[in-house]
């Protein structure tokens, strides 16, 4: 009764299930708490493996050190968090990393007339230059 009697309830709800395996496993699950049998058939060919397992444990103190720690709860997410980094992402006006205390780059200015008419005396001189040289 034991490896038949677990592939002949897994095929019935295979077929219950229109063969979704993860329905299947719920459903196998759900019946093994029920059905003695089913829970042996299932779990005889590992029991070895989950004896030696929680033998280990014990003798080497990690389950006593697990009773003596419990899990630590995670700590709470902030709902926030994502739109906040979603509005940071697409804003304009957003401090770049590696650049906090830098202020934003100035834009150019118009030129002064004083520097515009340096520039063409510069080149007039260079033209110039040019003309003597060929």
């Amino acid at each position: 009764m034991s490896k038949e009697y677990a592939q002949n309830k897994i095929k019935d709800a295979l077929k219950l299930c229109n063969g979704n395996q993860k329905l299947a496993r719920q459903q196998i699950v759900a019946l093994a708490l029920e059905d003695t049998d089913l829970l042996k058939s299932l779990v005889s060919p590992h029991l070895d493996g989950i004896v030696a397992y929680q033998v280990e444990r014990v003798a080497s103190g990690r389950a006593e050190k697990e009773d003596q720690h419990p899990e630590i709860p995670l700590p709470k997410i902030d709902d926030e968090f994502g739109m906040k980094l979603l509005r940071a992402a697409v804003s304009d006006d957003v401090t770049v990393f590696g650049r906090d205390n830098m202020r934003a780059p100035r834009k150019r200015k118009i030129a002064s007339k004083q520097h515009i008419e340096a520039i063409h005396k510069l080149a007039s001189s260079r033209r110039q230059q040019d003309k003597r040289d060929k």
